[in-house]
């Protein structure tokens, strides 16, 4: 029963990030399998990095056809469905939102049952999520949104170091995971609704001169 949660979270995830692949491409005007390949990468992206950095090889994609599936599975929806999504930038946000709460959850929870000391479950955890956005975004020409963005990298750091704390706890394994999820999900939309942003990095005029 535990391990079929995992499972469904997991596919939940990929379904959720290829959405928003999906979406991204039709705003793009690609075709049908551009739209597809923008699916089945930003989709199984974050999946496919957390299981190489904790050596979880070969990773789930490569073994389970089911990641794939339902990665064309949005694709589709995404295509029939394209003029109730094309333009609505809020519909890829809380899609990512929902994506990085669920994979920041798992990438923590999987990086800790391996053993991996708290550094690499937030590390993981912080990846696992973002993975998928990055290569969205650079498929579009675009600086990736965790660089750039309100509470996107920060929304999985924040997740990350909330598992950790709460595996010090008696706290149940689910009800963390869960916990963790709607943490990160519940940031990464209050900053974008409240246009949260980490300080920029500035230097002097001159040096943009030199």
């Amino acid at each position: 029963m535990h391990d079929t949660i995992l499972y469904g979270l997991d596919i939940f995830g990929t379904f959720i990030f290829a959405l928003s692949g999906a979406i991204k491409a039709i705003k793009n005007k690609l075709d049908i399998l551009g739209v597809i390949v923008y699916a089945v990468t930003v989709g199984c992206a974050g999946g496919i990095i957390r299981d190489t950095m904790l050596g979880a090889t070969p990773v789930g994609v490569y073994t389970d056809n089911m990641y794939v599936v339902v990665c064309v599975i949005a694709a589709l929806l995404v295509i029939f469905f394209s003029k109730y999504v094309v333009g609505r930038w809020s519909l890829i946000v809380y899609c990512d939102a929902l994506g990085l709460g669920v994979f920041c959850a798992l990438g923590c929870n999987k990086a800790y049952a391996m053993g991996v000391d708290v550094i690499g479950i937030i590390i993981c955890g912080m990846l696992s999520t973002s993975g998928g956005g990055v290569l969205r975004d650079l498929f579009s020409r675009e600086v990736p949104m965790i660089f750039t963005s309100d509470f996107y990298a920060s929304a999985g750091v924040i997740g990350s170091i909330l598992f950790v704390l709460l595996t010090k706890t008696a706290c149940p394994e689910m009800v963390i995971m869960w916990l963790v999820a709607i943490v990160v999900i519940v940031s990464r939309i209050i900053g974008y609704k409240c246009r949260l942003k980490l300080p920029v990095a500035r230097v002097p005029i001159e040096v943009y001169k030199q």
